[in-house]
């Protein structure tokens, strides 16, 4: 099988295991169905997510100018509490803004490799937990839009953790954690604009993934420095795949890359 195409995330759907699949203009693939399978890729360009030109990409599928450009790439997007819509003001493009900020949040607890608090639109719920690789996850506040969720998160940082181990993720090296607790114990530090929506009864959601063998110790594709690579597929967790050899490749981490697969 040959597939080509620009690297985006993978989309996934909620199962045991999750699935996932890679999505190209005209073609797809279901990235379960060729575990255990070689797979072999080569970089042959970039292709910007947002302009399409053959670029260096700089940031996030996106080429420099693009990144500094638009709206989907504003400092908001990692830093939630920068949002400013609700306030009806624009950094980018306020009607963009709005229709992104001025939407249901999730402040959540997840654990991929320890504790973590995050964000998310409510939409994206438990998309954004596949993402990240956890392995269990928990809703604690659901706001009206994201200032608040990023208010509520840069709060419940100092107590938690908001960063994950991805080595610790992709080497299965986690223990299960009673996230109820965890949420219990951090409703004190919730900001006094967010209390209101904490979640009184929320449950942990627990999520499998496709993995038939875990590195010992991981060593990271780079598509730069390795521009074409064969490996047989062992697994695929966050928007990680794990190969025989310990090589790991994250996709998300190379969107924008254009690129060639084969499966024998």
């Amino acid at each position: 099988m040959q597939y080509q195409g620009v690297l985006r995330k993978m989309q996934t759907e909620i199962g045991s295991p999750i699935q996932y699949y890679m999505i190209f203009n005209n073609d797809f693939l279901n990235v379960n169905q060729v575990l255990d399978k070689r797979i072999k890729i080569d970089f042959i360009k970039f292709e910007c997510l947002n302009c399409g030109e053959d670029r260096p990409i700089y940031r996030q599928g996106f080429c420099k100018n693009c990144f500094f450009e638009i709206p989907s790439a504003g400092d908001w997007i990692m830093r939630p509490e920068l949002s400013t819509a609700h306030l009806d003001k624009e950094d980018r493009d306020l009607a963009y803004e709005k229709k992104v900020q001025l939407q249901p949040h999730i402040v959540y607890l997840a654990n991929s490799s320890n504790v973590k608090v995050g964000v998310t639109r409510k939409s994206q719920v438990p998309t954004r937990w596949i993402d990240q690789g956890a392995h269990e996850a928990i809703e604690i506040v659901e706001v009206p839009n994201r200032y608040l969720a990023g208010i509520t998160e840069v709060a419940l940082k100092d107590h938690v953790g908001d960063k994950t181990n991805w080595r610790k993720m992709l080497t299965n090296d986690v223990d299960d954690e009673n996230l109820e607790e965890w949420r219990i114990k951090l409703k004190q530090h919730i900001p006094e604009e967010a209390s209101a929506y904490f979640l009184d009864n929320t449950a942990e959601t627990q999520l499998e993934f496709p993995v038939l063998q875990y590195p010992k110790k991981v060593k990271s594709l780079n598509l730069d420095k390795t521009p074409s690579y064969s490996g047989v597929l062992k697994g695929i967790k966050g928007q990680y795949l794990i190969f025989a050899d310990h090589t790991v490749f994250n996709v998300r981490g190379s969107e924008g890359y254009f690129v060639g697969l084969g499966i024998d």
